[in-house]
């Protein structure tokens, strides 16, 4: 039931941005990431590695909204197999002073290593953006009926 609701406000989202398309403030956000497990996947995982596309369109100067998808690897550690998930959300970001940015990306995380069904995926972030270039920190969070799977993550992201 969740994936098809997660489904449908996705599809909602890009038929949103479609109908703003010609206004000329949307753009494209690409980014990747590297971190460092915290909580419950801290004694499976050593290292994780992502990578992000989302669409923007401003709803006013210092307000963005759009889908996102992203990829998270996990490489395991002490004989665990890495494993991996696909985030699919809404993301938002909302310029402060001084180019300073803060964002929130909610949705889920379909889980894509065997035994992993996915669950609740939630991102804030903090940054600081140079022109069409940002650096970020943030915390990202997967919630499974298994656990937490957390990381502590940096990242750059470019604004097209």
């Amino acid at each position: 039931m969740m994936k098809k609701l997660l489904l449908i406000a996705v599809l909602g989202l890009f038929s949103f941005n479609a109908a703003h398309a010609q206004t000329g403030l949307t753009g494209i956000r690409v980014g990747v990431n590297a971190g460092i497990p915290v909580g419950d996947v801290d004694d499976a995982s050593s290292f994780k590695a992502g990578a992000d596309l989302a669409y923007m369109i401003s709803l006013m100067d210092i307000v963005q909204v759009g889908p996102m998808v992203g990829y998270s690897h996990y490489f395991g550690k002490d004989g665990v197999d890495d494993f991996q998930y696909l985030p699919i959300a809404a993301s938002g970001r909302l310029g402060l002073p001084s180019s300073f940015i803060g964002g929130f990306d909610l949705g889920y995380a379909v889980g894509l290593s065997d035994g992993l069904d996915g669950g609740l995926y939630w991102r804030p972030l903090l940054g600081f953006r140079f022109m069409n270039f940002g650096v970020m920190v943030f915390y990202e969070g997967i919630t499974e009926d298994a656990g937490d799977v957390s990381s502590l993550n940096v990242g750059v992201e470019f604004k097209f």
